[in-house]
């Protein structure tokens, strides 16, 4: 398996993700995909019942052929880590023979396990780091994927769950806000900086002049 780095990128519909996506790629040698409905998730749900079921009596116990559980005591962990890595590179990341960073951007981090959850994720893609990309919340709110109902207390609270998961990764995180670097691209360069990349406001400024999303 060739060595990948990998950045995710946290937010939440309609935040302006999907041009911070397109900025991203513009580096050579990135691929950060696009949303999969938090397929990923699932995976980790996977792999939470199965530890559950290897803890649901004594090894030897799990090992007898007579226990209802028989076999759960020995789930390959560190192998179940390794193949989820596989399986996502293979399925949703599809990097190519000239990509150095990959990764995807998500809207939908709000699982009450979010914290388990993003552990996880360092865990099945060590080394990885966290985009988290907010905006002005009644900008966000005019959005038709917004519109029903008042949720300005939905998207506060998981706007705030986000920030706190990130706030505990420390460096492994970054925080950038769509109105600051929309009305002054060079606000970006710390996260250029953070990325380990050069910053160039011609290529930032030109990847903006198009449209990206609807």
């Amino acid at each position: 398996m060739r060595d990948l780095s990998y950045l995710f990128v946290m937010t939440y519909g309609r935040s302006g993700s999907t041009l911070l996506s397109g900025l991203l790629n513009a580096q050579p040698g990135w691929l950060i995909r696009g949303e999969n409905h938090d397929a990923v998730h699932h995976l980790y749900d996977f792999h939470r019942a199965m530890e559950r079921a290897s803890e649901a009596g004594p090894t030897d116990a799990l090992r007898m052929r007579t226990h209802p559980w028989f076999g759960a005591a020995d789930y390959p962990r560190r192998k179940a880590l390794a193949k989820t890595r596989r399986l996502v590179l293979d399925t949703v990341l599809r990097p190519k023979e000239d990509t150095r960073v990959t990764g995807f951007k998500e809207i939908r981090w709000y699982q009450p396990d979010l914290p388990e959850y993003v552990a996880w994720l360092r865990e099945v893609f060590p080394g990885a780091r966290f985009l988290v990309n907010t905006r002005d919340h009644a900008d966000v709110l005019k959005s038709k994927w917004w519109a029903d109902g008042d949720k300005s207390d939905q998207l506060a609270g998981i706007e705030r769950r986000i920030l706190d998961v990130a706030d505990d990764l420390g460096d492994a995180a970054y925080r950038v806000h769509y109105d600051e670097y929309v009305a002054d691209p060079s606000t970006l360069a710390g996260m250029y900086a953070w990325l380990g990349e050069p910053y160039d406001e011609q290529q930032v400024r030109a990847t903006m002049a198009v449209r990206h999303s609807t």
